[in-house]
């Protein structure tokens, strides 16, 4: 029985079983077959030793171990019988000089290379995404806002393209964290690395490099978890940088905005009671589950806060958080990349949209205008700023209040002030701040 969301509701198969139990317990043995072979290569086990050890390590069973710690009250030693009782002789060479945060923070190490790399590639499938439906949209002109409120004039196109610019700088900071999250340690019981002897530091960088990871350079029993806190803090920037997505096009989904919509199967179904409905509920799962990721941060930076060289306060927890983050991160940014790619827009919705307010959305265009011409900035904004006052009080359109008013009429007639009103027309370098975005990160999609 399914008991957490992320066993059958939320995550991909692949991110779900670089978590799984069996994954897990592959890590652990790896670490261990690592381990054998760096010590025999500096001549502190018996070189047949690690061979059988690499030989047959992976026989070891998972419900064995279970078996065995039901029995003893640790898992990792259980680990370690399971994987002795299969090695023959050499197994009483298995975890020599290791002890149980090498193994375990080893194979999370592991477990971390692979989950970076499955949200790299989802991070970049997103960017592409985005940046196609900025292309499309780069002409597209719809009305900006602030504070919820109509501004002046922008592009669908920059908007498509300011998410993927956030996107692509998720991209560089997973580049950048992956040397200090993806790593391993062998420093014995307090980080002395005593039981390893004079070639201890030789071993680590050895066992590290059979496995593909850094080595810290050092540690006490456990690798310090500023480490996993900035792993976390990533999967927390991502997911917000997706809330923040979804946000926006539930809003814009709104009936009475209606720019843009989720796409809507033939069958499916909005409401249990009401027909009609429509719900944007993919972008509404993923700000729900953005909450769940950010929560992972706090608990994180406090495992970082360990009695002396170490207590257990961490383990729980991150038996939680580690599979829970990655796996909703990964699931949130496959969602979000089928939102963008199936999200329908609705051109008239969004030219009803920019003519909503008759011009008045427009004032900044003819103060910029009025300035030009030779009226004082200071007295042109006041002199808009009240006429736009009017406008929105009596219901008429800028353009009549403007064209009454002697003094804006002897720096720009009529004719002049339709032309600045134009929406179409006061879009800045939209386009060319997209073609630009578009040529610089192209090169990281997938």
């Amino acid at each position: 029985m399914a008991v957490h969301p992320i066993e059958e509701r939320y995550g991909t198969k692949e991110m779900r079983a670089i978590w799984s139990e069996t994954n897990r317990f592959s890590a652990i043995v790896s670490a261990e077959v690592a381990l054998a072979k760096a010590e025999a290569h500096h001549g502190m086990i018996p070189a047949a030793a690690a061979i059988e050890i690499d030989t047959n390590a992976h026989n070891a069973s998972l419900d064995r171990a279970k078996a065995i710690e039901l029995e003893i009250s640790h898992d990792m030693m259980a680990i370690v019988k399971a994987i002795s009782e299969v090695c023959g002789e050499s197994g009483r060479w298995v975890h020599y000089g290791a002890t149980s945060n090498d193994i375990l923070d080893t194979a999370t190490g592991l477990q971390l290379g692979q989950t970076l790399d499955l949200i790299d590639t989802k991070l970049r499938k997103l960017l592409a995404v985005l940046l196609k439906r900025s292309e499309e949209t780069r002409h597209l002109v719809c009305i900006g806002r602030t504070h919820g409120q109509q501004g002046v004039p922008t592009t669908y196109g920059l908007r498509f393209a300011i998410w993927a610019s956030e996107v692509a700088r998720h991209i560089e900071r997973l580049e950048q964290m992956r040397p200090r999250v993806v790593v391993g340690q062998m420093t014995g019981a307090v980080g002395t690395q005593a039981a390893l002897g004079p070639m201890a530091m030789e071993v680590q960088v050895t066992m590290m490099a059979n496995l593909g990871i850094n080595a810290v350079d050092v540690s006490n029993q456990v690798i310090s978890r500023d480490r996993y806190a900035e792993y976390f803090m990533f999967c927390a920037g991502v997911a917000t940088t997706l809330d923040k997505i979804g946000i926006e096009v539930r809003s814009l989904q709104r009936t009475e905005i209606g720019e843009v919509e989720e796409a809507f199967g033939a069958k499916q179904v909005g409401s249990s009671t009401m027909p009609h409905k429509r719900n944007p509920i993919k972008s509404e799962q993923i700000c729900g589950l953005a909450r769940i990721i950010r929560s992972a941060v706090e608990p994180s930076l406090q495992n970082n806060t360990l009695w002396d060289e170490r207590d257990l306060t961490n383990s729980s927890c991150e038996r939680v958080l580690f599979p829970e983050a990655s796996i909703l991160t990964d699931h949130c940014l496959r969602l979000m990349a089928v939102v963008i790619e199936g999200l329908v827009i609705n051109p008239a919705a969004i030219r009803r949209n920019l003519a909503f307010l008759h011009g008045i959305n427009m004032a900044e265009a003819v103060m910029i205008e009025l300035t030009k011409k030779g009226m004082n900035r200071q007295d042109s904004h006041e002199r808009i700023r009240m006429a736009s006052m009017q406008a929105l009080a009596e219901g008429r359109p800028l353009a009549e209040i403007l064209g009454t008013d002697p003094e804006v009429v002897r720096y720009c007639s009529k004719a002049d002030i339709a032309a600045l009103l134009s929406p179409d027309a006061y879009i800045g370098t939209s386009v060319k701040q997209v073609d630009h975005l578009i040529a610089k990160l192209s090169p990281l999609c997938v």
